[in-house]
Order: structure tokens, then sequence, then C-alpha cells
């Protein structure tokens, strides 16, 4: 086949390239080797063996970057330097075999599909309002960030041009070295924030905002520095024609393209599919929009990035597109792009001349100028010194947009070999180094992991205010938690305080939603479904006027970080509790109704972890629910509190007690007793705890609940104690961690469910029918201790809240009480 190809050099648009001429008949498809064929002489296969080695090589580097908090995307880089001629590259044979330049091509061309892809849905992702949005800490940080780096660079290009000669290529390839050193791409800093679940932080709306205003000033320099270039090398007449067919170009993505997707998406009937269609239209879009983009003179991927920002992100439409194009793109043929911009690198050429020490010492100076350029102003505009320095890091993080213009500019032979080798390992190691130094420093749970027991449930002092945060995932989680509210017996002289928050996943958009309901404002487009929830609440509000009062927040997020929203308002709100709903759903008898959210399973663990007050996990099997309301109707309702003992189980009992008041709830208070275990000293302060707290609940619920001991052997009595009580009881309350002992002794050998304990998994077995909440005392922070621990050494009448326990109060004197929040979400 030797004889069918042919390769030599021709002239290009910028200087000499090569040439590959091959017989293309029959070139495509291998009849086999048994029919004598070498497959790698033809294009399929050898696009096929290509790919098979891009993806196995990079995933197996990431397997080992990975714990160094490095991104898939640095993988893919080092997997092509490996490929390329730095190191296998230098074996003829291999690159003869696998990479020669006929098969590279189609390969090229394969990745750049799929970097035009990426953009485009990068930039459907994202919302341009962002730069509206951004407060004047923002702006000052991001342009600041943009114009020091730019300077210094500048600068020092200028002292080294005047101390030594300077080859033209190179004196052509400094000044953009510089400009691209001084950019942040808000894609790659989102991916970053994404990458580390930090996206929803304050610490990651911050420099989501900042990126934007960074991103805008590189567009605009850009746009500016191409549009002079154009002016210098053409016609006076000719450079205005390129100006206004490109001006007309992206004012028809947006007055013409936009209007038309989002008109098909309204044709749509409520209820029906409009993939298909959608998915057709847009695909057509996008390669027309890459076609007139070369045809004006601009790069393909300007038309599809364009595109992308001009739609609108979030659902329906940008839900839509991602779900259809993510992964594939983002699996299969984004590494092919980033394995070949790192198999473009020479590592020999760093070595060679003066050239790269002199271009070092400008980068360095530059990423020095980004980084100060962030800290500076982001201190002086009162961000505290820790959050400043990761904003710093973060914002000298590179990502796709900046190797896809590294390469760009590479084959416009305005970025030499060593330039373009030099570009790729600084952004390797900075963005690396950077990665992992955020990643151990910043961690949003620090702001409200607290350090000191707080007040926690209850208290039944005259107007002090009850606070429960309740999170909200759909329609379905509303009438079991509102039937919860009517149980918690709010009334005038001890009032309930909801913040009801609504949950929805980010999909579609990069940027993150954390916002409060406000009747006068439109609702956020991704979040329009949760009108029926918000009008749920204030209907309960007015029907318990006087007693109730509501608070609607609405927060979207990645499933990962999500609980970095609700940690944060229960900080700022100061709440008693949070309830959130067990990921399963389900009926009467134990049956699963609909599928398993593993996501929301994965919040609730996260919850339950790192948040600053007590946590309730909500089981609704339809009892406390959908069936039947117990204020509505003439018979009582139920509760078994099931009392093992220690922090989780006192908490449930303080709960209990509240409910107790309600004249139409009957509680049943039944307490499990080890048969002679043998007491630590631990256990005899929760035994002399769990006493004295049950001696306060008798003396001050007297009649109004039921009280029983049980002593038990081990986990299988406990067990049958709680099977003869499933048929008279509508809720069951129980703590969530027990230390081990007698009582719980064999349950955790069919332990399935982590979050809800020992005895909440136990009861969520198939042969019950009662619904279930499951309560867990506010977990420790860093160094924290347990003040019950202390509490025979307190006076009884100091220190105690009015629920029996030894919780120190929050001060309520502040904008959390009428619904402002503070200045964490009020610069959102």
């Amino acid at each position: 086949m030797e004889d069918l190809r042919s390769m030599g050099s021709v002239t290009g648009p910028f200087a000499k390239e090569n040439l590959v001429c091959q017989y293309i008949a029959n070139m495509v498809n291998s009849k086999g080797v048994f029919l004598g064929d070498d497959p790698f002489e033809f294009s399929l296969p050898m696009l096929l063996a290509q790919g098979v080695l891009v993806l196995l090589l990079s995933r197996t580097i990431y397997y080992f970057l990975k714990p160094l908090r490095q991104g898939i995307n640095s993988a893919h880089i080092i997997a092509g330097i490996i490929i390329g001629p730095s190191i296998l590259g230098k074996d003829g044979a291999y690159v003869k075999k696998l990479f020669p330049p006929e098969a590279t091509f189609i390969l090229e061309t394969v990745a750049n599909s799929g970097v035009m892809l990426h953009l485009f849905l990068q930039g459907l992702q994202m919302d341009p309002m962002i730069i509206r949005r951004a407060g004047k800490n923002a702006f000052l940080i991001g342009v600041l960030g943009f114009i020091l780096p730019y300077g210094l660079g500048a600068l020092a290009f200028i002292i080294i041009d005047n101390l030594q000669i300077l080859d033209k290529k190179l004196q052509v390839s400094i000044p953009f070295m510089v400009a691209l050193n001084s950019m942040t791409s808000f894609v790659a800093v989102t991916s970053l924030l994404n990458d580390l679940k930090i996206l929803n932080s304050e610490l990651g709306r911050l420099a989501t905002q900042t990126s934007m205003v960074t991103d805008f000033c590189s567009w605009f320099v850009a746009t500016t520095m191409n549009t002079v270039a154009i002016a210098t090398q053409n016609s006076g007449r000719t450079s205005l024609w390129s100006v206004i067919w490109l001006l007309l170009y992206f004012f028809s993505i947006v007055f013409v393209l936009r209007p038309l997707v989002i008109w098909i998406s309204k044709q749509t009937p409520e209820g029906e599919h409009m993939d298909e269609v959608l998915f057709f239209v847009v695909v057509v879009m996008i390669n027309v929009c890459a076609l007139c983009s070369e045809v004006l003179g601009q790069h393909a991927l300007v038309g599809p990035l364009a595109l992308g920002m001009a739609l609108p992100d979030g659902p329906p439409i940008g839900t839509i597109i991602l779900r259809k194009f993510e992964t594939m793109v983002t699996s299969l043929l984004l590494p092919m792009f980033f394995t070949l911009s790192g198999s473009k690198t020479i590592l020999s050429l760093l070595g060679k001349g003066m050239f790269p020490f002199s271009a070092e010492f400008i980068l360095i100076l530059g990423y020095v100028g980004k980084f100060t350029g962030t800290l500076v102003p982001a201190i002086f505009s009162g961000v505290p010194m820790g959050d400043s320095l990761c904003l710093a890091l973060i914002m000298c993080c590179k990502g796709i947009i900046d190797v896809a213009t590294y390469s760009l500019w590479k084959d416009s032979k305005l970025l030499g070999n060593q330039s373009y080798t030099l570009l790729m390992i600084n952004m390797l190691i900075v963005t690396g180094v950077c990665r992992l130094m955020v990643s151990y420093l910043y961690d949003p749970a620090n702001s409200y992991m607290s350090y000191s027991r707080r007040i926690s449930m209850c208290p039944k002092h005259d107007n002090l205010e009850f606070r429960i945060l309740l999170c909200i995932h759909n329609e379905d989680n509303v009438p079991a938690i509102i039937s919860l509210l009517e149980a918690s017996h709010a009334t005038k002289g001890s009032p309930i305080s909801i913040i009801s928050l609504c949950l929805m996943e980010l999909i579609g958009s990069s940027s993150s939603v954390l916002e409060t309901y406000d009747p006068k404002k439109k609702l956020t487009p991704g979040a329009s479904n949760v009108g029926p929830i918000i009008n749920a609440f204030n209907k309960y509000e007015h029907h318990n006027h006087g007693r109730v009062t509501v608070h609607q927040f609405t927060a979207i997020a990645p499933y990962s970080s999500m609980h970095t929203d609700i940690c944060a308002i229960a900080q700022e709100m100061r709440t008693n509790i949070i309830i959130v709903p067990f990921h399963k759903r389900l009926a009467f008898g134990g049956t699963e109704e609909g599928a398993i959210s593993t996501s929301i399973k994965t919040v609730n663990l996260n919850v339950i972890e790192k948040a600053p007050c007590s946590v309730g996990i909500l089981l609704d099997r339809g009892h406390i629910g959908r069936h039947r309301s117990f204020v509505a109707g003439h018979s009582l309702y139920h509760i078994a509190l099931l009392f093992l003992g220690g922090a989780d189980d006192r908490e449930a009992l303080l709960y209990s007690r509240r409910m107790a008041e309600h004249p139409k709830i009957k509680l049943t208070v039944v307490w499990f007793r080890p048969c002679g275990e043998e007491q630590t000293y631990t256990k005899e302060i929760d035994e002399y705890l769990d006493k004295k707290l049950i001696n306060e609940f008798k003396a001050d619920a007297e009649g109004k609940f039921d009280y029983k001991e049980e002593i038990v052997k081990d986990g299988e009595e406990t067990t049958q104690v709680i099977r003869s009580m499933e048929e008279g009881f509508d809720l069951f309350i129980a703590g969530r961690r027990h230390d081990e002992s007698q009582v719980t002794l064999g349950l955790n050998e069919w332990h399935e469910n982590a979050e809800l304990g020992l005895i909440g998994d136990l009861l969520t077995g198939s042969d019950f029918q009662f619904s279930v909440l499951v309560v867990q005392q506010q977990p420790f922070g860093l160094g924290m201790q347990d003040l019950s621990l202390n509490l025979q050494h307190t006076n009884d009448d100091e220190g105690r809240d009015s629920m029996g326990g030894t919780h120190d109060f929050w001060d309520y004197e502040d904008g959390a009480k009428d619904g402002k929040l503070g200045s964490w979400i009020g610069r959102n």
C-alpha cells in the first residue's frame, strides 16, 4: 500500500505545511488480516486504534492523579505528551504505525469537532447576565486581575527586548504569550469549581462573577486586536465590510436563531417530548454557525460558542440539549482534542537557547501579576484572607479555552514550538498546584461547622420561635412535611418559623442559584415548577396566622454540593432543626414507589455530617401526609418514641415533647433498657442525662403521654418489641446514633441505610406500615465538646434550655428573624 500514498511540503496560508496525497479508493475499511490486509493501512481501523490508546492511557493516568485532586483534562494532556515526540514519538516505527500524518489529520478533524461541540455546550451553560449581577467587588477584582498580569508581562517583555536581541519570530510570539497568560476563562473556573464541589459556595459564587468579568475583558481586547489586525492587513473598505458582516452574523444568532429555538420549545404541547426536533434544529445551527465563522475569517469555534451563549441556559432547552450531547462529547471526543494538544509539545526544545529562560521569566511575572491582582483587591473589598488567597489561586487556573487558543495560535504560526510547549507545561504545573492548594485550604463547611453546642430543639419560652428548615425536592414531599408541621404544635406563645428551601439539580447551566422568594418578581426560569410548593406554604401560613411565619428560598445546585446551600441557610437563619426527606418513596407495606434517588441520599449524608444544627430524616408511608389530616379528623394521631438513650434520643425526646402538647396527638415513650449491662464512665453519664430528661418530661407533660420501659437482652428482643407496636401507631420517632450495647446487638448485620442509623434502618422494613422520623443532634465541629458531659458540674437551673437540655442559647437579635439573610446571601 506504500505506493498509494506520498507526502511532501506545500505553501500554506501561514508557512510551509505537509501535504499527504493518498489513493482513496477502498482505503476506509479493511478486509481483515486473513485476506492479507493490514488494518493499520486503513483510516477507520487506524482511528479506532488511536481512540482506544488515547482513552485507556488518559484514564490510567487519571487514576493516579485523582488523589492529588487533578482534573481529567490534565490527564489527557499528559497522555498526549507521552504519545507525542517527547517520549513514545521518538520511536519512528511507532509513529509510522499508529500516528502517520495521513491518519493524524483524520483524528484532528474528529477532535476539532469535539471541541466545537464542547464549546457550544459551555456557552449554553453560561449566563451572560451574571456580569450585570456582579457587584463592585467582582468588577474590581476581575478588571485588576486582567490588567495587572498583562501590564507586568508587557513590562517584562520590553525590558528583555532591550537587554538582548530576540529573533523576529520570538518577538511575535511573546506578546501573544503575555495576552494568553493574563486571561482567566469563565469556562475553566466553573469547571474547576464544579470538580472541587464548591460551585455554590460563597467563594464559588464570587469566583464565578469575577471570572465572567475577566473573560469579558479578554474577549473585548482579543476582538479589538483582531479587528485592528484585519484593518492593517487589508484596505479600509475591505476591513469595514468584514466588520459589518461579522456584526450582522452575531446579530442573526441573537435575534433570529435564539427566537427560533425558543419558539420551537413553546410549540411543544405540555407533557410531550421535543427532544428529537430540538436536537435536529440545534445540530444544524451548530454546523451553520461554524461554517459561517470560517467564511467570515473567524475560527470555526467562534460560531458555536456564540450560539451557545445566545440560547437560554437551564431547563427546558439547556437541559435537553445537554443531556443529548454531554456524554458523547466529554467522554469520547474531548479527550482526543486534549491528547492531540499535549502531543504537540516537544520537551527537548525547552533546553535550547536563552528563549525558554526569558519567556519563563515573563510567564512567571504574569502569574505573579494575576495572583497579586486578585489577592490585593479581594482583601481590600473585605473578603477574608483565606478566601482571598483561594480566589487568587483559582483565577490562576487554565482550561479548555486556553488550550484551544494555544493550539489555534500554534497552527497559525503565531506561537512557535518552544512557546507552545512552554505555555502548556506552565499551565499543567500552575493549574495542578493551584487545584491541590484550593482543595486543601478551602472547605465551605468551616464557615458553618460549630465549635460549641447551640440551642437545639423546641424552646417553649414565650415568643421564642422554633425554627425549622424544610428541604423539598418535589411536590410529593409537601403533604408529609406540612402534616409534620401540624404535629409540631405551633401556638402564639411558642410560634414556629418555617424556612422552606426548594432544591433543584443544576442541569444545563454553569451558574448556581440561591434566592429568596419575592412575590413581586418572576421566578427564576429554571425554578418555574416550584410555584405549587410556594403556594402550599403561603396557604399554610395564612391558615395559621399569628402562629407560623414562612420564609421561602430556592437553591439550584449540583447534588454533590447541594448541602452547602442547606447548611449555609441553616446557619444564617439560626434554625433548630433541618428536615430532609428520605431518598426512597415507600408505600404501605414497605413497597417502593418510583425510582430511588441516590443523589438525594448523598445530599442527606452530607447534611447529616456537616449540619450546624439538629437534623431529622422523614420517611413517609402515607400515614403522616397523604391519606388523612389529624387536625381535620376526629381520631387521635398516635406517635411512638423509641428511646434507647444517648444524645440523639434525647434530642428526639425534646421534639416529641413539643408534639405531646397537641390535643389531637397521643404520644407513647418506650425506653429500651439493657439487662444487667455493666456501665462505663461515659455510659453512666448518658444514663444520668437520660433519667434526668425523662423525669423532667414526666413532670412537665404528666397525663399527656404514655410511658413504659422494656428490658431487652439483644437486638432481636428489641425488634420483637417494635413489631408488637406496629399496628397501633402512625409515626415512629427514633434517634440516629447509638453506641454498641445489648439493646442493638446483632442489628448491624443487616444495616442498609447508614443515614438512618440502626433503629431507623430497622423501621424501614417492608413489614411495617407506619411513617418514620429519625433525629440526629447537631454533629460535632472541630474541637467541639458535648456540653452534656459537664452537666454534673453545673447547677440544674443554670444554662438549661426550656426543654431540659444544657444547650447555649443563640442570640436571636439579628436579621434572620424577619427573613432577611446576612451578608453571605445578600452578596448573591
